[in-house]
């Protein structure tokens, strides 16, 4: 993980982006939900959104739906809808899901002064062995299932990043409930 990445005491929303909006980010959306109610951890609101237009307006793609209600997972109805400037300037962390999503990312916000802008397995295991290499970068990608049709294999990639990213939020937590403040 990024020695980069940064919680503030203000803010504490966490968006996590993929292409169209329907099937890795609304994965991670409910997994990260799920966990953190697990977790007891309430004081996150937790969203996502697209970097594309594509999709604008429809539900989860019913790949994602199976596979959340196959481990248990609720899904709610929901609409897809594109990254906003404001979503960065209320965002505590924006979570991509690859490369693409990074680049388009950074074209439509202007940049990522405030380092919020990670890749969702950035937060996995170091030692985890899924995601799919990347010419890009080091750290690895999640595919998306709508091309590869594999939510299996897209849902353990996330869940590996979402278990990571919940460990890093709830240190977070305990270190700022120490030290008497927030997050």
């Amino acid at each position: 993980m990024s020695d980069d990445v940064k919680v503030s005491a203000m803010k504490k929303k966490i968006l996590f982006v993929c292409h169209g909006n329907i099937c890795r980010s609304p994965m991670a959306e409910f997994v990260f939900r799920h966990l953190l109610e697990q977790r007891g951890i309430t004081d996150f609101s937790v969203s996502s959104c697209a970097v594309s237009t594509e999709e604008i307006g429809n539900d989860v793609h019913p790949g994602t739906r199976r596979k959340l209600a196959q481990v248990g997972i609720k899904c709610e109805r929901r609409q897809a809808r594109q990254i906003t400037l404001s979503d960065y300037a209320d965002s505590e962390l924006i979570i991509a899901m690859d490369y693409e999503n990074l680049y388009h990312l950074n074209r439509i916000l202007g940049g990522d002064e405030e380092h919020k802008i990670h890749l969702l397995l950035e937060f996995a295991p170091a030692d985890y062995s899924g995601g799919v290499s990347s010419r890009c970068g080091k750290i690895k990608e999640i595919a998306d299932p709508w091309y590869t049709g594999n939510f299996d294999e897209t849902f353990d990639d996330i869940l590996a990043g979402c278990m990571g990213l919940a460990d890093f939020c709830a240190e977070r937590q305990t270190s700022a409930s120490l030290a008497g403040g927030k997050l």
